[in-house]
This record gives C-alpha cells, structure tokens and sequence, in this order.
C-alpha cells in the first residue's frame, strides 16, 4: 500500500502544503538551511532516516512552511515501520494542519481498518473515522493539481487512478470487518476496476470475499488472475495459491482450512 503513497507524495514533491481544489502558488524554503532540511526528509532512503530529517526540520524551523509536508511523510514513516499508533498521532496531526491532504487520508482510512476487531469497544467509531477518510478523499483526488512539473500529465493521471483505487480498497475494507459483503464486494470490484494495472493484492481480497460467502466458482477465477499477476507472496507463501487451494477443496466439499489472511490485514506490496 504504502509504495504508491509514497509515490503520490513525491509527485506532489514540496508543495505538500499548497494542496488545495483551486492552485495556489506553493511555499517557498526562507533559507538554504531550509532548503536542504526539506531535501533530507525528501530524500531519505529509508523511514528511520526520513524521520530522523523530519524531526531536525520541524525543531530547526519551528515556522516552516513545510509542516504539512513533513508530518505527512511522518505518517508514511510510521506506517512504513508498522507503528500504528505513532502512524495514526502524525497523521491526525497532518490533518489538523489540512483536512484534505490526500496521502493521509488514504493512509488512515487504510490502516484503521486493518487494527480493528469484530469485539473492539469502539469498532463503529473507528471504523466510521476511517470512512470518512476515505469517501474525503474520493471527494479531493479528480480535483488534485499537479505542482511538480516534473511529473508528465499520463504518470500523474496513473498515480490518482492508484490512489483512488486504494480509497475504495479501504472502504472494502471497512465493509468486510462490518460484515457488510454486499458492500466489500461492490468496493473490492471498484478498486480492481480502477487500478491502473492488475494488482494481485486486490484480486486476492475480492477472491475472500467470494469465498466467505461460499461463491468459490467467482473466488477461483478471481484467484487465477492473482497468481497470473504474481500472486500475493508472504515470506516463502503465496497466499493467492494458498486460498485457491482451499477454495477448491470447498468446492469439492470438504472442509477448507481457514484462510491464512483475512482481507482486511495488511499485505505489503512489493
């Protein structure tokens, strides 16, 4: 998930702050010193580096106009590391600076669901925090200006298809821990509709919600597209081939293992 939101982010580059339905002509660094504080946090090789830069900016320059950017690519780090709560502290933070920062949307409303459990006390607000990230971002991305003039306008057009196929992702997402499968499975089709190219994680998601509902004829076919576009690989596992397995033993009518990962938990593209 978190390789086209990084991607978005650099696409947008510096002018993370100047985000908005209408252009605006973005910030500007009030000093060399800034300049290259900025160019650390953007280009860090790893998370630990990123917020390493991050917290040196922010401390550096206390008035940066910057700040969105940086607690924006806090969040991605965070998440990067799998610190939800750190992840979800920076983008709350993110978003108390701009509502509409469409990164952290996506972000949140992807991981909220992933950490919450049928018995949670505070599923249904955790849940609803997380749909209305998502439908918020829906909302923003056909509006999101393009301020890297570096980016052409067909890798641009391809990075808010990603996007946006990430936002109906979570909302599938939060569909099925509800157990609403009616909803996930219109949610988990739309994600694979508007992908820019085949991604085997969302075909595999599609595929459990079939299987759920004892429909393993479609959670089959959907399956076969996964593994033929490489499949969604754990460790030494493939968990497409994984379920394909079980599916067909369902099919055949004996008693399937349990599905090695739920659609909701993270699956880390590669």
């Amino acid at each position: 998930m978190t390789h086209t939101l990084v991607a978005l982010a650099a696409a947008l580059g510096l002018a993370a702050g100047a985000w908005a339905q209408k252009p605006v002509k973005p910030p500007a660094p009030k000093s060399q010193s800034e300049m290259v504080a900025l160019m650390a946090v953007q280009n860090a090789p790893d998370a630990d580096s990123r917020l390493k830069a991050i917290q040196e900016l922010l401390s550096k320059f206390a008035d940066t106009e910057f700040r969105e950017f940086a607690l924006q690519m806090e969040t991605i780090s965070h998440q990067q590391k799998d610190d939800f709560d750190k992840m979800l502290i920076a983008g709350e933070r993110t978003l108390e600076v701009n509502p509409d920062n469409v990164v952290v949307l996506i972000t949140l409303a992807q991981s909220i669901p992933q950490r919450t459990r049928e018995h949670d006390l505070d599923k249904d607000e955790k849940l609803g925090k997380a749909e209305k990230f998502a439908k918020r971002a829906q909302v923003q991305l056909p509006v999101l200006e393009k301020f890297n003039p570096q980016i052409t306008d067909e890798e641009w057009a391809g990075y808010r298809k990603a996007a946006m196929s990430q936002t109906h992702e979570s909302l599938g997402m939060i569909a099925f821990v509800r157990k609403d499968y009616a909803a996930a499975e219109k949610s988990f089709q739309a994600a694979v509709e508007v992908s820019p190219q085949v991604d085997p994680t969302l075909l595999y998601r599609l595929a459990m919600v079939y299987a759920t509902q004892n429909r393993h004829d479609e959670a089959i076919a959907a399956l076969d597209k996964a593994i033929a576009a490489g499949g969604v690989k754990v460790g030494d596992k493939d968990l497409a081939a994984e379920q394909k397995a079980a599916s067909m033993k369902a099919k055949a009518g004996a008693k399937p293992p349990a599905p090695a990962t739920p659609p909701q938990v993270d699956i880390k593209r590669p």
